[in-house]
């Protein structure tokens, strides 16, 4: 039930600026504000995949794990905001690592979910979404000293 939810939101998600769009209502505001949201509702899906997989998998470390998913989540929005902030770059710049995007790590969330693979997500998320912010660091280093 957590994976399907986790996808239904996932498509909420991505309609709502479309329909801010289509409606004119797009503020730098909004912008902000969903983004903000965005980070509760992840931080929200993955304690709770975190709780449900100590509850039901039985791995020892879960909770450690889940930490780590949870702390490289919320790492890869503010390295990409801090990164383009310093480098004036747009948000849309395809020159940030991205090893797997919010999308793809909800889908992951939802697969782990309905599939009841919840700690091999997580451990998953946390190894991925950490390699992605060292990659940005990197990145944003090589980026300094051609500068």
């Amino acid at each position: 039930m957590g994976g399907i939810l986790t996808q239904i939101a996932s498509v909420m998600d991505g309609v709502d600026g479309d329909l801010a769009r289509l409606k004119g209502m797009v503020s730098p505001f909004g912008a902000f504000f969903d983004a903000v949201l965005d980070r509760y509702a992840d931080a929200a899906i993955v304690l709770g995949m975190t709780w449900w997989s100590a509850q039901h998998e039985g791995y020892a470390g879960t909770w450690a794990i889940g930490i780590l998913a949870l702390l490289g989540s919320l790492m890869i929005s503010y390295s990409r905001a801090r990164a383009e902030a310093s480098l004036h770059a747009k948000s849309d710049a395809p020159f940030l690592p991205r090893l797997v995007p919010r999308d793809g790590r909800l889908f992951l969330i939802m697969l782990g979910g309905i599939l009841g693979k919840g700690y091999w997500v997580l451990l998953t998320l946390a190894i991925l979404t950490h390699l992605t912010v060292l990659l940005r660091i990197l990145y944003f280093t090589k980026s300094l000293a051609v500068n």
